[in-house]
Parts: C-alpha cells; structure tokens; sequence
C-alpha cells in the first residue's frame, strides 16, 4: 500500500478538488463515463455499504496532495455510501478501491496503459479495466482487463459469447464486462441474464413501461368498454326480439281478435239473416192466417148468405104452403 504512516505533527492541508485538467475528448468517452458509474450505483443501490463513483480523487498520501488518481470509475466494498469530496484513503480505514474502470482517450491512453496499473496495484485495486470507445487508442482489443494476483497483475482472458459479444468477466462485481459491434460497452448480470441501465435508460425504461402499462390498461378498459358495449347491444337485441316477440303475440293477438270480431259479425250477420228469414216467414204466416181467417170469414158470410137464403126460402116456401092450405081451408096455425 502506498499509506502514509508518518506519525509527526501534521500541518492542515488543503487538498483541491480539481486538477484543471481537460475532460475526455469526445461525446463517446462522456456517455461511457456517464453509464459506467450510474449503472454501477444503480445495481449496487440496494446493497448499503457499496461506494460507487467516478472522476473523483483518490488520494494515497496524506502529507503529498499530489498523490492523487481519478479513476473514471471505482467500486469500494464495505464503505458507506455517503458522498464524498474527495476519497482520502487513510480516511477509509485504508480501503482502496476493489473494482477500477477507466474510458481510454487519446489523451489518457499512455496514462492508462502505463502509469494507472502500478498505481492501483500498489494500492491494491483487485481489478483494472480499460475500455477504449473509439477502438483507436487500445490495442489489440478495445475492452481489456486485468486481475490481481499474489501482487501482480494477471490479464483476464476474454471470452467470446457470440459474432456480437466479446465478455471479460469481474469476480469482484460477479458482473461480466461487454463489448457489443452493435451498442459498444455495457455491464451484464450473467444470473439474471439482463444488461445494467444508467439512470437515463432506466428512467426511459420505467418511461416505457409505464407507457405501455398505461397503454394496457388503455386496452383492457377500451376491452372492458367494448365487451360492456356489446353486452348492452347483446341485451339491447335481446330486448328488441323480446319487443319483436311480443309484436308478433300482439300482432297474432290482434289477428285472432280481428278473426274473432270478424266471426262474430258474421254470426251476427247471419243471425240477423236468420232472424229476418224468421220474421219474414212469421209474416207469411200470419199472411197465410190473415188469408185463411179471411177465406174462413168469407165461408162464413158465404155459409150464412146461404143459411139466410135457405131461410128465406124455406119461409117463402112456408109462406106459399100456408098460403095453399089456407086457400084449401086449412089453418096453417093449428
């Protein structure tokens, strides 16, 4: 370790923030510097004393403000998680970093390559990681690793997943370190087989799937709507054919009381017929009685003319007879 164990009366000293020296060249090396620490702080968000950050100082020796290194990206397990101004190891209980990345330019290549690797070895940075974003800088391969070991570094072998994917795996974050032809660098959970997101895909994410959800549910009401609509319609037809079936019964109803009037009126028509045929024949009876009694009266006037006539001559002839007999002398008296 490179700790100051230096016991004497120490003056205060005033240790800058900055360096003042020039930011990585290029918005490929920002956006990689962006996503490695934000994807980082997001996976380890849940676990408390994981310290993620980024282009910030390290700082090594107490008594020498020179002594300082900003790795683009480092891990501290067992640290908390509270922000810092700087990480001034011998503040840290002498914990130095366990994971280091660093986005390779052209302006920190030589540095990266040459002088950061016996800095954190003699700190004790388990891993070192370059990645250079443009392919330009970093040879042969743009994403490479090392590991420590018995106080060296080893170099992590790479393995290829697939035409796409070229994968350095880090035991100390049990994450592997991917390189894509199609979406660059990206950090991969080889458990739960997902890429790590940075705050803004995250966020985009969580966008997205809110939209969707929302969409779904936009869906499931419009759905819900829909089956309620064809329900009331389904219930709507049915009350039409019940309205239609009772029409029918009514119109059948109405057909059968017009068949009924219809037979009743022709009952009645042919009562009456009926009982004007009885009228008519009970006047050509009593025509018939009126003639008969009229013929009968005739016979009886007739009959009586002929009694009369009978006794008118049965008296002319008595007349004559007693005329005879008293002209012979003979009262017709005695």
């Amino acid at each position: 370790m490179i700790i100051s164990n230096d016991l004497k009366p120490i003056s205060i000293i005033e240790y800058p923030d900055e360096d003042f020296e020039p930011m990585p060249e290029g918005d490929k090396q920002r956006r990689n510097l962006s996503y490695t620490t934000e994807a980082l702080r997001l996976w380890f968000e849940s676990q408390p004393n994981v310290y993620v950050s980024g282009n910030l100082f390290i700082r090594y020796m107490q008594q020498r403000i020179e002594k300082r290194i900003a790795p683009d990206t480092f891990v501290v397990f067992g640290m908390s998680k509270e922000d810092r101004v700087s990480y001034k190891i011998w503040e840290e209980c002498g914990k130095a970093p366990d994971f280091v990345l660093e986005v390779t330019s052209k302006g920190t290549v030589t540095k990266d390559r040459e002088q950061n690797p016996l800095i954190y070895r003699d700190l004790g940075v388990r891993e070192y990681f370059q990645y250079d974003p443009t392919g330009e800088y970093l040879k042969p391969a743009s994403l490479q690793g090392v590991r420590l070991e018995q106080g060296e570094y080893v170099a992590i072998s790479p393995k290829i997943v697939s035409d796409q994917v070229l994968s350095l795996p880090s035991e100390v974050l049990g994450l592997d370190l991917h390189l894509y032809t199609d979406k660059g660098f990206r950090f991969y959970d080889p458990i739960s087989e997902q890429i790590l997101r940075s705050y803004a895909e995250s966020e985009f994410e969580r966008s997205q799937a809110e939209f969707e959800r929302s969409l779904e549910r936009q869906f499931r009401l419009q759905a819900e709507q829909e089956k309620q609509q064809a329900e009331q319609e389904k219930q709507q037809a049915e009350q039409e054919k019940q309205q239609a079936e009772q029409e029918k019964q009514q119109a059948e109803q109405e057909k059968q009381q017009a068949e009924s009037i219809a037979l009743q009126e022709r009952l009645i028509s042919q009562q009456e017929r009926l009982e004007k045929q009885q009228a008519e024949a009970i006047a050509d009876r009593a025509n018939l009685a009126k003639q008969q009694a009229e013929a009968i009266a005739d016979r009886a006037n007739l009959a009586k003319q002929q009694a009369e006539a009978i006794a008118q001559a049965a008296e002319q002839r008595a007349e004559r007879l007693a005329e005879r007999l008293r002209m012979l002398g003979i009262d017709p008296d005695i």
